[in-house]
């Protein structure tokens, strides 16, 4: 069967078992590629889901085209955040909600900041949606400059490294603190948001011994 065959039969209308398999698999699909990121294979997804292999590739060509799948329920996910900050009249709290929105997705999903590195070279109606979030970030960090409000210099393009930092914390100290990274995400916002009457820290330091394990695991 040829790729454009094979692209063709899977945009077909599916039988409701077969739909059901292929909304398992991906159900199954983001909560590995969430806990344990995209080294995770199609055989590993379909042991996980409790159906055969062959079953997987027939929905999905490729571990590349199941993570495409994923990507657009990703984006819409947070293009629908960005939506409900910048619905938000303050521009200050509009900015807050997104920060803490996507440092909570990536907390939540391993794979996050590698899948959208992936969007770049994905179908067009997923490099849409990309752009769309761009667009509707960009205004939501427009209308927080112009308000004053937010650190000089702050741009979109920060975003990616601010989230893999929270990542990082998320990551390390999960099986410890599953909320840790709260913590050092409120020192991160007041660092792009500096507060006119600053408040006490968010929570409380991880204890010697368990930062020491978290730390461990990570070696």
């Amino acid at each position: 069967m040829s790729t454009t065959d094979q692209h063709a039969d899977l945009e077909r209308p599916l039988r409701a078992d077969a739909a059901r398999n292929r909304e398992l698999i991906l159900q199954t699909a983001r909560k590995c590629f969430a806990e344990r990121g995209l080294s995770v294979t199609l055989n590993d997804i379909a042991h996980e889901a409790g159906v055969g292999v062959g079953t997987v590739y027939r929905r999905f060509a490729d571990k590349d085209s199941l993570i495409e799948a994923l990507l657009a329920t990703k984006f819409d996910a947070m293009n629908a955040a960005a939506e409900r900050a910048a619905a938000e009249i303050d521009p200050r709290e509009s900015l807050r909600l997104y920060l803490m929105g996507v440092f909570e997705f990536r907390a939540r999903d391993r794979a996050l900041a590698d899948a959208i590195v992936r969007a770049g070279k994905a179908r067009p109606s997923i490099v849409h949606e990309r752009d769309r979030l761009e667009r509707q970030v960009t205004a939501i960090i427009g209308r927080a400059r112009d308000a004053g409000v937010v650190r000089v210099g702050f741009d979109y393009r920060d975003l990616p490294m601010l989230t893999t930092m929270i990542g990082a914390v998320a990551d390390a100290t999960r099986a410890h603190d599953p909320d840790a990274w709260r913590r050092y995400a409120k020192v991160v916002i007041d660092g792009v948001l500096p507060p006119v009457d600053p408040d006490g820290m968010l929570g409380a330091p991880l204890d010697r011994e368990t930062i020491e394990r978290a730390l461990h695991a990570q070696s």
